[in-house]
């Protein structure tokens, strides 16, 4: 006898997922060059400079036993010190190593704050379009996913529609600022009418309602467009971050939850998250990595690589009859499927070996994710089959 639901999770992969894979298998039959693979969110450019120096300077001038032994759960109080000092000075807050917690990257951090909230019958809101993961995330973690359509076409929050999904079982209401998968960037004006309304529907419904604010994409924007900083618009926020995307370690496995000193039962909230994160087998993040992120908490990523392909991508495809909106950070592209139907669009693009994620598990079945973090000179090859392909869809 097995568990059904994780059969069904290990059993079918995700969408993103399954291109990837496929894309891998006709790069050994037709050759690399004849696959253009825009299906997964995988940095492209090398880590920024100081992270592999670090990570030497971790194995060389520290015994083995410091660089590769247990830290607590938590992770190491004095680095996580140096990650709050980082967001102290960029933010203005006061954190100290309590608030935080290093985790295996952004998802468990997700996990564990979703479990820490799941009393019977919660609720956790996401605005689509969503990283399908959260489902994931919530569902098989005792959560109920509620899902709010789409703003469009400038996605960012539908309020009328999110308003009348808020009760009494609401727990959380996931943010993912710069936002996967359309690369726009939540206005200060929709964070704070987001707050305004979960402190009205918090009092009405006689508890706390959080935000869970997922963000791997914090320091990926451009032409120096602003992200606000979500716990200083709304108290009870908890933070799930990932450094894979700013640093380019995916690979490397390593993120933090920030219960911040403003949340409504910050300690117990705090002391849920590390039970959770302990049912799942939590011991602790990579300790030598944690040392490499403390050490670079303050390097920003080198954006000119995305920036080029994003220009090349938003410029292009608009001129060749494409609709999308422009991301302003990130590393996706958001692109409305000629014809509306995405998966049969994404099914002639892989035909063609192009490979673009349907928008049906975002919540958006007539959108398509692009993703721009690829060579430039695969940009530049996969035009022509883009062209070829709404030129056919415009003869249909």
């Amino acid at each position: 006898m097995i568990n059904e639901s994780m059969w069904e999770m290990g059993h079918t992969r995700s969408c993103i997922r399954e291109l990837f894979e496929y894309g891998k298998q006709q790069a050994a039959i037709v050759g690399k060059e004849n696959v253009y693979d825009f299906s997964i969110g995988n940095p492209s450019i090398p880590a920024p400079e100081g992270v592999n120096e670090a990570i030497i300077n971790a194995v060389q001038k520290l015994d083995s036993i410091t660089v590769h032994g247990y830290t607590s759960s938590s992770g190491n109080a004095s680095l996580r010190e140096m990650v709050t000092d980082d967001l102290n000075r960029r933010y203005g807050t006061h954190l100290t190593s309590f608030n935080i917690f290093f985790t295996c990257g952004a998802a468990p951090a997700v996990v564990s704050a979703v479990r820490a909230l799941a009393v019977p019958g919660a609720e956790v809101i996401v605005q689509a379009p969503f990283f399908p993961e959260y489902r994931v995330y919530t569902e098989p973690n005792g959560a109920k996913l509620v899902i709010v359509p789409p703003d469009r076409p400038n996605f960012q929050i539908n309020f009328p529609e999110l308003e009348k999904r808020i009760g009494v079982n609401t727990q959380a209401v996931i943010v993912n600022s710069p936002n996967n998968p359309t690369g726009v960037i939540y206005s200060l004006e929709t964070l704070e009418k987001l707050a305004d309304l979960l402190r009205r529907k918090s009092a009405e419904v006689g508890h706390p309602i959080y935000i869970i604010s997922d963000e791997p994409y914090r320091e990926l924007v451009y032409d120096h467009a602003f992200v606000p900083f979500i716990p200083s618009i709304y108290p009870d926020t908890i933070v799930c971050y990932s450094f894979s995307k700013a640093l380019s370690v995916p690979g490397e496995r390593i993120g933090y939850v920030l219960v911040t000193d403003t949340c409504t039962d910050e300690i117990p909230l705090m002391e849920a998250i590390m039970g959770a994160a302990r049912s799942i087998g939590h011991v602790c993040a990579p300790s030598l990595q944690q040392r490499v992120v403390a050490l670079c908490a303050h390097v920003w990523p080198d954006m000119e690589v995305y920036n080029k392909n994003r220009l090349r991508l938003y410029n292009a495809l608009t001129s060749y009859g494409y609709e999308c909106v422009k991301p302003r950070g990130a590393f996706y592209m958001f692109v409305k499927a000629p014809g509306g139907n995405a998966k049969a669009f994404s099914d002639k693009a892989k035909a063609k070996n192009l490979l673009i994620v349907p928008g049906d598990d975002f919540g958006c079945p007539d959108y398509l994710r692009i993703s721009t973090c690829v060579s430039y000179d695969m940009v530049e090859r996969s035009l022509p089959v883009f062209k070829e392909l709404i030129e056919e869809e415009m003869k249909a």
